[in-house]
């Protein structure tokens, strides 16, 4: 039984490090002659440590099964960012700097790295010209999942995906692009608001429901961390205390993970509405529910819970509530 056993636990192990090989990874650090490199595996939009190594005398490296080709991170500090490497099947040496949010960062070895290097320097990128020129590269999949998905229509979503070569079909990009396809046909303009409940900063559960059939309400996805998100929030104080009494109101739904960020935000942007988060992050529920990939977005339903504006920010807001109270 016990020999049947270790069998077993072997092939799992066998089985999950199938598609891995031993990579190397590494470099020098800029500045830094101790302290650790992180190597880290992307996914949705955040990253998660997968090794580590000590810097001695300002260099590094790491010799670790990797599936490739496929996005990584480098870190020095995982509270504070990190920075997006591609992988490809050659070793890669890497200049670390982590000044300016790994700006100046330097890496040599991996073509993939080259060309998305190239694309944040192009300027006004038309993306389905761009994907047709590159259509197998996984940086082209990366670059729609992550930069694109919510400048684009359904339609314009679609056929961009279809652009891509069939291999990149079975990448987790684009299978995320596949499945917010169908999410965002169901938070249309004209659809029904789809539900969801959630705890408030005080722990008391509260249905989107409670909130629906008392007039006009914009259910906006933000979070403490997020600069654009903590700077719109005094316009919507102030669109709030002008509507409020004419029947509007606001549901916060938040990406944060840390209860006491989260807190700390509500009472120091004063959003007195109704608050709620499952601290998930990017993992949020709702925020899957909703298809949303970037904050602050949001969603204005009127009293039959049907949408009928997404993404009103600044002076749109006020004006597009203007029409309807005023």
């Amino acid at each position: 039984m016990k020999k049947t056993l270790v069998i077993i636990i072997v092939l799992i192990i066998f089985l999950g490090l199938k598609d891995a090989d031993t990579y190397q990874v590494s470099g020098t650090v800029n500045g830094v002659s101790s302290g650790k490199v992180y190597l880290q595996r992307f996914d949705e939009k955040m990253f998660f440590n997968i090794d580590s190594t000590e810097i001695k005398d300002g260099k590094f490296a790491f010799s670790t099964k990797l599936k490739l080709p496929e996005v990584y991170g480098l870190s020095l500090d995982t509270t504070k960012g990190s920075f997006l490497l591609f992988l490809d099947n050659n070793p890669v040496v890497v200049k670390l700097d982590s000044s300016f949010w790994y700006k100046n960062t330097l890496v040599t070895g991996s073509a993939l790295q080259d060309e998305y290097t190239a694309y944040k320097k192009l300027k006004n990128v038309k993306i389905d010209e761009y994907i047709k020129n590159h259509s197998a590269s996984l940086v082209t999949a990366y670059v729609l999942y992550r930069e694109y998905v919510y400048r684009l229509n359904i339609d314009e979503l679609k056929a961009n995906i279809a652009l891509l070569a069939p291999e990149l079909h079975e990448t987790p990009y684009v299978k995320t692009l596949n499945k917010l396809t169908k999410v965002y046909e169901t938070v249309a303009i004209g659809k029904k608001v789809p539900l969801f409940e959630a705890n408030t900063p005080e722990g008391q559960t509260v249905n989107l429901s409670e909130r629906l059939g008392k007039g006009y309400l914009l259910i906006d996805f933000w979070a403490s961390w997020c600069r654009p998100c903590r700077k719109e929030n005094p316009n919507l104080v102030k669109v709030y205390d002008k509507y409020k009494s004419k029947g509007f109101d606001i549901f916060g739904v938040s990406l944060d993970r840390e209860h006491r960020f989260w807190s700390k935000a509500i009472e120091d942007d004063k959003l007195v509405w109704t608050n709620v988060s499952d601290l998930k992050h990017w993992y949020s529920q709702p925020a899957k529910l909703y298809g949303v990939r970037v904050i602050p977005s949001n969603f204005l339903v009127n009293s039959e819970g049907t949408i009928i504006a997404k993404n009103l920010r600044g002076n749109d807001l006020g004006e597009y509530l203007s029409k309807l109270l005023d």
